[in-house]
């Protein structure tokens, strides 16, 4: 029968700690913000269940995966996308 892994993350202080289950395998790790956390739990995944395509994973936050997924789509969208911003020119804005 099919088992997904489940990630379950919980706030450590100011960093988030992600657990990994699969089957019997029990993997965890730290990250400084919850999409670094949520990085972290597709490397534990991949450890727990190497090669699977596709792999399922089901995200929790303490146990609820609503609550993960709205505090991980806030995460993702307030944070400003990598590469360079813009120069502000004052005259422009005036």
């Amino acid at each position: 029968m099919f088992e997904p892994i489940l990630a379950n993350y919980t706030r450590d202080g100011d960093d988030w700690k992600v657990e990994v289950t699969g089957g019997d395998e029990v993997l965890t790790a730290t990250a400084p913000g919850l999409i670094a956390a949520r990085d972290q739990a597709d490397q534990l995944a991949e450890r727990i269940a190497p090669g699977d395509q596709p792999r399922t994973v089901v995200h929790t936050l303490d146990g609820d995966a609503l609550g993960f997924t709205t505090a991980y789509l806030t995460a993702r969208l307030a944070t400003p996308p990598p590469g360079p911003t813009p120069a502000t020119d004052e005259a422009t804005t005036a």
